[in-house]
């Protein structure tokens, strides 16, 4: 009776939902044009041994120099995408001469981070209005991924062709810093993963100046948690970015030295189980454009 009750509740949730979705779709097109500023872990993975959080920096491409926008976050809702406007000022020198770039860059931040929650009883969740609250947002997490998905399904996603690239991109990032290549690293991730890692590069190098890691390989699993989409431009729902958050479950070999050589942690010919979460974004109205590391959730 109560699985009935909560199939009939689930469905009217869904039917509410959906128009609730449509009507801010159709009254955002609708707004000012004027723009308002706005299991077993026993090691993680080396790009994240040092995990900590990030700041952004600027560019310079060539002779060009590319400003980063000035980015206030404020969300503007379209549904199930968020929207961040940006504003970005040149000098007035620079605008004088006429030789400044403007580039619009990674929005910069992780929107709503995927969280693991904790179990609820059976009881507790159909029984409680603190669980039938945890079911609304859960409901609403799937239908916002959903969407998401979606959208990408348009632009030409396929499920198990980007497992393939966001593993190579995994293994591709942790061997570069592990190697401490930090120019290298520079196309695989977003403007501020790049400054975390050089940073994180850094700092794993005055510890251990040497180490050795190696991803053993088919993978054990991985999966996608969350999808989200971020507009950019609330005049046109065309320019979003989409950020798709991934599990991935591996075993790996670690092993790091002094600078005398001598192993002071980990052993190499002993196989880790390791979960790492990581966030990976791409524009879906530049041209050209590729999946990136934008960030990762601690685990």
């Amino acid at each position: 009776m109560a699985l009935g009750r909560y199939q009939t509740l689930r469905n009217i949730y869904r039917t509410v939902e959906i128009q609730e979705f449509s009507t801010l779709l159709a009254s955002s097109r609708n707004n000012s044009k004027s723009i308002t500023n706005v299991p077993h872990i026993t090691l993680r993975s080396i790009s994240s041994c040092m995990h900590k959080d990030h700041e952004g920096i600027p560019w310079k491409s060539g002779d060009k120099t590319m400003l980063r926008s000035s980015t206030t976050q404020e969300p503007i809702c379209y549904g199930y995408m968020r929207s961040v406007t940006t504003q970005a000022k040149a000098s007035g020198q620079a605008r004088k001469m006429g030789a400044v770039k403007v580039s619009m860059l990674s929005p910069g931040i992780i929107y709503e981070p995927y969280a693991p929650r904790e179990k609820i009883p059976f009881w507790k969740r159909y029984f409680t209005r603190n669980g039938w609250k945890r079911i609304k947002e859960e409901l609403t997490s799937e239908l916002k991924s959903a969407y998401a998905i979606a959208k990408l399904r348009k632009a030409g996603y396929v499920k198990q062709k980007f497992y393939t690239e966001a593993v190579s991109i995994y293994k591709e990032i942790n061997t570069q810093m592990a190697n401490g290549g930090k120019v290298t690293l520079r196309k695989s991730v977003t403007e501020h993963m790049y400054s975390a890692l050089k940073n994180e590069i850094k700092q794993r190098e005055s510890v251990w100046p040497t180490v050795y890691w190696e991803l053993i390989e088919p993978i054990v699993k991985v999966r996608t948690l969350r999808a989200r989409l971020i507009g950019v431009d609330r005049n046109d729902l065309s320019k979003v970015f989409i950020q798709l958050t991934l599990e991935f479950l591996s075993k790996q070999k670690f092993e790091a030295y002094d600078g005398k050589g001598a192993v002071v942690s980990g052993d190499k010919n002993k196989e880790v189980l390791v979960r790492d979460i990581w966030v990976f974004e791409k524009s879906l109205f530049h041209p050209g454009a590729y999946w990136r590391l934008c960030g990762r959730i601690k685990v």
